[in-house]
């Protein structure tokens, strides 16, 4: 049975406590945040879809205790997340020069190799004080972190860490945040500390879901527009590839530097139409499925270099990427999976509330529509994920499964499957993992089961006494 990582974070300190009290006076903050299996909408986040997404039972946890000097000592008990190096210490003035923050770029710096891992829990201080909720003169802390959610698999392993460590810290430093405001600094903390140009859809997740329920997230650019149960005797579970991915793989980078341009162009057509205002509001999910095919596709190029965008359109949008003049951008095919991916999201949503087998059958349909535009028209998939979706669809509906699809960012990662929640379906998947492991070699493993999001669960106060004895 799987351990809360809230429960096993504790007894790990207990087995070591010098590494994280720095005194029995002072009380200890714990918050998790669990991951996230994206069901529906994936990376046309940034471009300002609907997104469905389920938040599930593996998760993050993370513990405070406020020192009373400027240091900052954080620990992990996920090895793999280290690289070997289990401890980082700074000091919060190595965040500042002579009056300010320094430049974000320059703070990334501070952890580069084996100090990677820490960005994703330092760079809370960092965008705390950027945004006033810290002062120069806060003290620091010493930080514990342990996750159970698999590292690099597609299922937001990163938010869960920076929504937790958000949680914590907004506990332990008595600060008043919005729960979607937690959500949007822990964005910015991957954006702009740890340097990957994710959307919102993950760290909304991981801080407004909740147990057993579908979160709707209107990435325009973050409002929750509802919860939503699943049907009777449905579920979603995950197969985790065991195939490793980073969401800043350069052709994710370029898939969404492609969307951007694409926007621009076609804001710029609907001005040379006569509009005084831009029609797409800067999201290619405002654009018309119908628009797009009968006015703007046909104008956007199947690939258009950088340079050529930047002499004729100057710059994009985005504020996380850079066109770069000298790569080639598959605009076109960007469009294609943006504009038409808002649209399958809408109809999954609309399909799955009206609940009969019908309906339940083209969801199904959408996920397996939109693993194919992912994968094989973007290229972002992986044939291992790919393995595992015909897997799942050769059992079909008769035998309980519905859908399947890639999960999360990049290539490798989860596969999330849509099925009926009964023994014989939980034993069928038992044996696609097995046929899986005798194509490619490779362990799959199952994510099933859900839990509530940052928001719902809060952040335990414990004293220091009690952490140590248990």
């Amino acid at each position: 049975m799987l351990l809360d990582p809230v429960a096993e974070l504790l007894c790990l300190i207990q087995a070591d406590p010098d590494r994280v009290i720095a005194g029995v006076d002072k009380d200890v903050f714990v918050a998790r945040a669990p991951g996230r299996l994206d069901v529906m909408g994936g990376i046309a986040d940034y471009m300002g879809s609907l997104v469905c997404e389920m938040p599930l039972a593996v998760a993050s946890a993370v513990a405070v205790q406020r020192r009373d000097d400027r240091q900052l000592r954080i620990s992990t008990y996920n090895a793999a997340a280290a690289h070997g190096r289990h401890n980082v210490e700074l000091s919060l003035d190595d965040f500042y020069g002579s009056a300010s923050l320094l430049p974000f770029a320059e703070i990334a710096r501070l952890f580069t190799g084996d100090r990677h891992w820490a960005a994703y829990v330092a760079g809370a201080y960092v965008v705390l004080s950027k945004h006033r909720k810290l002062t120069r003169r806060a003290t620091g802390a010493n930080i514990a972190c342990y996750s159970n959610v698999p590292l690099g698999g597609g299922v937001s392993s990163s938010a869960a860490l920076e929504v937790a460590a958000l949680s914590a810290l907004t506990a332990a430093y008595h600060l008043i945040l919005e729960p979607m405001e937690i959500a949007v600094m822990a964005q910015k903390v991957e954006q702009l500390i740890v340097r990957t140009p994710v959307g919102v859809m993950d760290q909304a997740t991981s801080t407004l879901g909740e147990k057993g329920k579908l979160l709707l997230v209107n990435c325009q650019p973050h409002s929750v527009e509802g919860l939503i149960d699943l049907p009777k005797g449905v579920e979603i579970v995950g197969i985790v590839s065991n195939v490793k991915h980073k969401t800043y793989e350069e052709d994710y980078r370029d898939t969404r530097v492609a969307a951007f341009m694409a926007q621009a162009m076609i804001a710029k057509a609907y001005r040379d139409f006569g509009a005084k205002t831009d029609p797409t509001r800067g999201y290619l999910a405002n654009v018309k499925p119908e628009m797009y095919l009968r006015y703007f596709r046909r104008m956007l190029p199947r690939v258009m270099s950088g340079k050529f965008f930047t002499d004729h359109y100057g710059k994009t949008i985005d504020w996380v990427t850079t066109v770069e003049e000298q790569k080639q951008y598959k605009v076109r095919l960007a469009a294609d999976y943006h504009v038409l991916e808002c649209a399958r999201v809408r109809k999954f949503v609309e399909a799955l509330g009206q609940g009969d087998e019908e309906s339940l059958q083209r969801a199904g349909r959408l996920m397996v529509s939109n693993h194919a535009s992912y994968s094989r028209r973007l290229k972002l998939g992986s044939p291992q994920a790919d393995l595992l979706v015909r897997l799942v669809m050769r059992e079909g509906v008769r035998n309980g499964f519905y859908g399947a699809k890639i999960t999360g960012g990049a290539s490798g990662g989860t596969v999330a499957v849509m099925c009926r929640g009964t023994d014989d379906v939980r034993e069928r998947l038992g044996r696609i993992c097995a046929e899986y492991k005798n194509q490619t070699g490779l362990e799959a493993g199952l994510l099933v089961g859900s839990s509530d999001g940052a928001a719902k669960t809060g952040a335990q106060r414990m004293s220091a006494a009690k952490v140590v004895g248990g």
